[in-house]
């Protein structure tokens, strides 16, 4: 049985309530209960959590799922928290070390991570549009996603041994939403994944 942890990096904060990431959270465990082979367990990080309880999810999870708006460039300030109390508490249980050694300590950076042989998948919802990333002179300068904004979190899940199975990104979420055709995407990209 593959054990799937869904994480809703989304928070309510000034005229952002997350109902997006909600739905796409909710769509994701539905996804997963729904079928045999999987046990699923989530985390809404805009709710109470108990630090010990999510280091164990990361240790005990085949596959984390991570659902997160796009602030300012960044996850939002509540998802950084967890990401930084979680992985902080998750020494020795999530990563032994950064990976170097005395020996050669200027070598193997970011190799002392716990959670090898497990995954992740990432999914953003962004204002903006896809062409913004992808059209010569647009904002983005023509990078991904996956090698611009979110580099330093795909890095970090390496860090702790984890190994990208994909990403899915909703673009124009405000100005130009296709949320179903968008889920049903990634309805059919974790159907191919998974």
């Amino acid at each position: 049985m593959k054990k799937i942890l869904v994480i809703n990096g989304a928070q309510k904060f000034l005229h952002s309530q997350g109902s997006l990431n909600k739905s796409i959270t909710e769509l994701s465990v539905n996804y997963f209960e729904k079928r045999d082979g999987f046990e699923v367990k989530f985390t809404n990080v805009d709710d109470e959590y108990f630090i010990e309880e999510e280091v164990e999810k990361f240790v005990w999870a085949d596959v984390i799922i991570y659902h997160t708006p796009i602030w300012w460039f960044s996850i939002p300030f509540g998802f950084k928290k967890y990401i930084d109390e979680i992985l902080t508490h998750g020494e020795n249980k999530i990563y032994v070390s950064d990976g170097r050694h005395r020996v050669e300590p200027k070598l193997h950076y970011g190799t002392g991570g716990l959670l090898k042989g497990k995954k992740y998948f990432l999914t953003t919802s962004w204002n903006a549009p896809e062409e913004a990333f992808t059209l010569e002179n647009e904002f983005f300068d023509q990078k991904s996603v996956d090698e611009g904004a979110m580099f330093g979190f795909h890095k970090m899940n390496s860090f702790i041994g984890l190994e990208k199975l994909g990403t899915y990104h909703f673009y124009d979420v405000m100005k130009d939403p296709k949320i179903e055709q968008d889920f049903k995407k990634y309805t059919a990209l974790l159907d191919e994944l998974l």
